[in-house]
């Protein structure tokens, strides 16, 4: 197995359960307090990622689907603080990824969840466009069209609000600095 591979499957294991989607969730936008974007787009982000993140939400909007970013880049010391949440700190356990085991840290992915009026709902069945087809995995459609990897495609974790672009680099290239993102 390459460091590729390896990292990938790593990475696989390490990433938020807390987002796995087995029954709709649902917060008022106002009383979602974990990332609340003025402008819908989070900052921090790559250059390429921020501009497909926002060519797809306005994609979704086309065609009848209001998405909210519900996370972007986070910083190592973030990404810390959300892996002792459930462990060594109160709350339920969110993430298994440390700083830098994510590709929140590098600014190369985002979470989105859908916006339901004065909500943001994490429902894989809602259809709020009335096609018969999920809004959820409608936007992931899109997002992989814009080159996105979704989350939701991994074989041993499905991550549904996840999008990343890595550039082919794995998190081992981009732990050890052996990249040229910016």
């Amino acid at each position: 197995m390459n460091i590729k591979s390896l990292s990938a499957s790593l990475f696989t294991l390490l990433v938020v359960p807390g987002f796995i989607l087995s029954a709709p969730q649902s917060v008022s936008a106002e009383q979602w307090n974990g990332n609340t974007y003025e402008t819908n787009q989070p900052e921090g982000l790559h250059p390429i990622v921020a501009e497909r993140a926002e060519i797809l939400r306005q994609r979704a909007a086309q065609i009848g689907i209001v998405i909210r970013f519900t996370d972007g880049f986070r910083s190592f010391e973030k990404q810390n603080a959300l892996f002792a949440q459930g462990r060594t700190t109160a709350g339920n356990i969110v993430t298994n990824a440390q700083g830098g085991e994510s590709y929140h840290n590098y600014g190369l992915a985002v979470d989105y969840a859908l916006e339901v009026g004065p909500n943001v709902i994490w429902d894989l069945e809602y259809d709020g466009n009335g096609n018969a087809r999920s809004d959820w995995f409608e936007v992931a459609r899109i997002a992989k069209e814009l080159g996105f990897t979704w989350g939701g495609d991994w074989e041993s974790f499905r991550d549904y609000p996840h999008l990343q672009m890595d550039f082919g680099y794995s998190l081992y290239n981009l732990q050890t600095g052996n990249h040229y993102l910016y």
